[in-house]
C-alpha cells in the first residue's frame, strides 16, 4: 500500500528552517539548565493545612469547668461557619484547645478571619469580669513556618553575654531574603527593676501612682511634629527612653506638695531580667551533660530555596566565627533539613539520569543507535521545557515534582518513537529522500499520536482538582506530568524530524563488522574531551556524566553495534515469529481468549477479597526525629508530641 503524502505544517516548517530549530535547541538547553539551578529546592511542597486552632486559658479551672464554661460556648458559634468540615476540642486544666478543620477549597486566611469573628460573637457567653479568663488565641499551622534548622549559641559566658552574640547572629540571618523569621529560645529579656522601700516612700509622701506616672512620662519615644527647613519639611522625633538603671535612678519625682525626690533615695534601681519563659538545652557526643544554650529557630520564606538558605547560614556562621566571635563561643547547627532535602533531590536526579540511560540502551537494541539517540533526546528537551514553565506557575523542585519526572521518563519517548520509526520506515534505507520521508512521517501519525497523548493525560486531569489536603499535596504530580507530556509532543513534531533529516543515513550490510579507531572517532573524542573540561568547571557531576557518555560512545562503536546487529538479525526475528504464531492461534479461538480474560478478571477480584490485604494511607516508616511539648498540670508533667519527621 502506497503511503499518502500527508504533511504536518509545523513539522514541515521546522525541516525547512533547520538552523532556527538548532538555535532553539541550544537556547532551550541553556535556559532549561539555568532554570533548574535557580528553582527553589525543598523536600516537600509548602502546603498550608486547612485547620485553625482556638486556644483559651482560664486559670484555676478544672477540665470539666473548662468544657462547660469555655469550650462549648465557642463551639456553638464555630459550627455555623461556612466551609467548616468538623470541629474537635480538648479541655485540660486551665486551658481549652479547639480545632476547626475546613474544606480544602477554603483559604486559610479567610478561615482565620471567620473563626476570629465567631470567637468574638461567643465572648458574651463566656464568664464576665474574671481576670483569670485570658483572650482567645487564633492560630494555624503553616509548613513553611516550621524551622529549617536550629542555631545553638553556647560557651563559657552568662546568658546576657550569649544573648548579645545571638542577637548579632539573629539580625544577620533575618536580613537574608530566603528567611522569613528567626525565633530566639532560651534567652533572657532585660528589664530595669525598681524595688521601692515602702518606709522611705511613705516618708517622702510619694505613692506608687506617682512613680508609675513619672516613669511613663520620662520613658517616651514619639514624634513631636514637623519643621520646615530650607523649604523641606522634616519630622522631629523625641527619643527619651531609658538605656540603663542609672538613668532611671537619677529621675526626679514630685510629691503632691511639689517637693522633688530622687528615685534612688526611695528605691533600689538595678538592671535585671524578666522571669525566664523559655529554656534551651543541648547535649552532644563530646558533652557529659546538658549545657545551657540560646537557640535560634530559623524559618524560610515560602517558595525560597531551602538548600541555598542553609548554605548561606553555614557560610555566615563560619565568617562570624573567623572575624567577630571569640574562640570560646560555640555555634552548633542542629536539625538541618537541607541534609535530607539535598540527599532526596540528588538521589532522585541520579535515578532519573540512570533511568534515561537505561531507556536509551533499550531503544538502541530495538531501533538502532542513531534512531535511539533521536528518541532519547526527547527526555532532556521535554524536561528543559518543563523547567522553564515551572517558575511561572510557582512550582519548586521537590520530591513530588522529581518523582513526576521519573514517572514520565518512559512515557515522553512514546511520541518520538512513533515519529522516528515511521520516518525510518518511509525512508526505506534511502529509497525516499529523507526530508520528504520526515515530512510524510510526521503528517501520517500526528492525529494518532496526539490522541494517544491526550488519553494518557486524561486520567491525571481530575487529580489536579482533588479538593483536600492530600489533593493539594499531590497537585504537583499531575501538573508536572501534563506539562512534560505536552512538551514531548512539541519535541516529537518539531525537533525530532530535524534530527532525522540530518543524521538518519542508509545502512550498508556488514558496516559494523570491523569497527576501527579512525580519524572520525578521534575527532569525536576530542569534542568529548573539550565538553568534559567545560562540564567539570561547571559541575563535577555534569563532568562525570560527559565522561560516562564518552565511554558509552566507545562501547557502542566497538561492542554494542555488534550486539545490536545480532539482536535485530537473529533474536528479534525469532521473537516476532513466535508472537505471530501465537497471535494466529488466538485468532482461531477468539471465544477462549475472551472467556479467559473475563475469567482472570473475576478470579483477581475474588482473590483480593479472600486475601483481604491491609489498607494503609502511608507506609510505615522509620522514626528519625520527634519534637515534644512539656505540659505541666496538677503537679504532673505531660509529654505531648508536636512534630514527627520520618524518612
Amino acid at each position: 500500500m502506497k503511503d499518502q503524502e500527508k504533511e504536518f505544517g509545523p513539522s514541515s516548517w521546522a525541516i525547512d528552517n533547520k538552523t532556527a530549530i538548532y538555535a532553539l535547541v541550544v537556547l532551550l538547553t541553556i535556559l532549561g539548565l539555568v532554570s533548574y539551578n535557580n528553582l527553589p529546592k525543598e523536600n516537600f511542597p509548602d502546603i498550608a493545612q486547612a485547620k485553625v486552632f482556638v486556644t483559651t486559658q482560664f486559670i484555676g479551672q478544672s477540665p470539666q469547668n473548662i468544657e462547660i464554661l469555655v469550650t462549648r460556648q465557642i463551639e456553638k458559634k464555630l459550627k455555623s461557619l461556612k466551609g467548616l468540615k468538623k470541629v474537635t476540642s480538648n479541655s485540660y486544666d486551665n486551658i481549652s484547645i479547639i480545632t476547626a478543620e475546613f474544606n480544602g477549597n477554603v483559604k486559610i486566611k479567610d478561615a482565620k478571619d471567620d473563626v476570629k469573628e465567631a470567637v468574638d460573637k461567643a465572648k458574651p457567653d463566656l464568664p464576665q469580669n474574671d481576670n483569670n479568663l485570658k483572650e482567645s488565641e487564633i492560630s494555624d499551622i503553616n509548613v513553611a513556618d516550621l524551622p529549617i534548622l536550629y542555631v545553638n549559641v553556647s560557651g563559657n559566658y552568662d546568658l546576657k553575654k550569649l544573648k548579645e552574640y545571638a542577637d548579632n547572629l539573629k539580625d544577620a540571618i533575618e536580613s537574608m531574603k530566603e528567611i522569613s523569621k528567626v525565633d530566639m529560645v532560651g534567652a533572657l529579656k532585660p528589664e530595669i527593676q525598681i524595688n521601692v522601700d515602702l518606709n522611705k516612700m511613705t516618708a517622702a509622701q510619694v505613692s506608687y501612682d506617682d512613680i508609675t506616672r513619672a516613669v511613663g512620662a520620662e520613658n517616651i519615644i514619639m514624634s513631636a511634629g514637623g519643621l520646615r527647613v530650607d523649604g523641606v519639611r522634616r519630622s522631629v522625633d523625641i527619643r527619651q527612653d531609658f538605656k540603663n538603671a542609672d538613668e532611671v535612678a537619677a529621675m526626679v519625682i514630685r510629691n503632691p506638695t511639689g517637693k522633688a525626690v530622687y528615685l534612688r533615695d526611695i528605691a533600689e534601681v538595678e538592671d535585671g531580667f524578666h522571669e525566664q519563659e523559655s529554656y534551651a538545652r543541648m547535649k552532644t557526643k563530646e558533652d557529659s551533660g546538658f549545657k545551657k544554650v540560646i537557640t535560634l529557630n530559623v524559618s524560610k520564606r515560602t517558595g525560597e530555596n531551602l538548600i541555598l538558605a542553609s548554605d548561606k547560614i553555614f557560610a555566615l556562621i563560619k565568617e562570624k566565627q573567623a572575624k567577630e566571635f571569640p574562640k570560646g563561643l560555640d555555634v552548633t547547627v542542629t536539625g538541618d533539613q537541607s541534609d535530607q532535602t539535598r540527599t532526596t533531590v540528588n538521589d532522585l536526579v541520579n535515578t532519573i539520569i540512570i533511568g534515561f540511560l537505561l531507556v536509551t540502551i533499550i531503544l538502541m537494541f530495538f531501533m538502532g543507535t542513531t534512531n535511539a539517540l533521536f528518541v532519547a533526546l526527547s527526555v532532556p528537551l521535554s524536561c528543559f521545557i518543563a523547567f522553564l514553565v515551572m517558575p511561572a506557575i510557582g512550582f519548586t523542585l521537590n520530591m513530588i515534582v522529581l518523582f513526576s519526572f521519573l514517572l514520565a521518563l518512559g512515557i515522553v519517548v512514546d511520541d518520538a518513537i512513533v515519529v522516528i520509526e515511521n520516518t525510518h520506515r518511509i525512508f526505506d534505507n534511502g529509497k525516499v529522500p529523507i526530508a520528504k520521508a520526515a515530512k510524510m512521517a510526521a503528517g501520517e501519525v500526528f492525529l494518532p499520536v496526539f490522541s494517544g497523548t491526550m488519553t494518557t493525560l486524561a486520567p491525571f486531569v481530575p487529580l489536579a482538582f482533588w479538593n483536600s489536603m492530600i489533593g493539594k499535596f499531590m497537585f504537583f504530580l499531575p501538573i508536572t506530568l501534563i506539562i512534560t507530556l505536552l512538551a514531548s509532543l512539541v519535541v516529537a513534531y518539531i525537533f525530532n524530524p530535524v534530527f532525522a533529516v540530518d543524521f538518519m543515513k542508509p545502512h550498508v550490510k556488514g558496516e559494523h563488522d570491523n569497527p576501527k579507531f579512525d580519524k572520525g572517532i578521534k575527532k569525536v573524542l576530542l569534542w568529548f574531551a573539550g565538553i568534559a573540561v567545560i562540564a567539570y568547571l561547571i559541575n563535577f557531576g555534569v563532568g562525570n556524566f560527559v565522561v560516562f557518555a564518552t565511554v558509552l560512545f566507545l562501547l557502542n562503536h566497538f561492542v554494542f553495534v555488534k550486539w545490536i546487529d545480532a539482536f535485530q538479525n537473529r533474536a528479534w526475528p525469532k521473537m516476532q515469529t513466535a508472537y505471530a504464531n501465537l497471535l494466529e492461534k488466538a485468532v482461531h479461538v477468539p471465544w477462549w481468549i475472551l472467556g479467559g480474560t473475563v475469567g482472570l478478571f473475576i478470579f483477581s477480584i475474588f482473590f483480593m477479597m479472600a486475601r483481604s490485604p491491609k489498607v494503609e494511607f502511608f507506609l510505615r516508616l522509620i522514626l528519625t526525629l520527634l519534637l515534644c511539648t512539656l505540659l505541666y498540670q496538677r503537679g504532673q508533667i505531660r509529654l505531648i508530641p508536636t512534630r514527627l519527621q520520618r524518612y
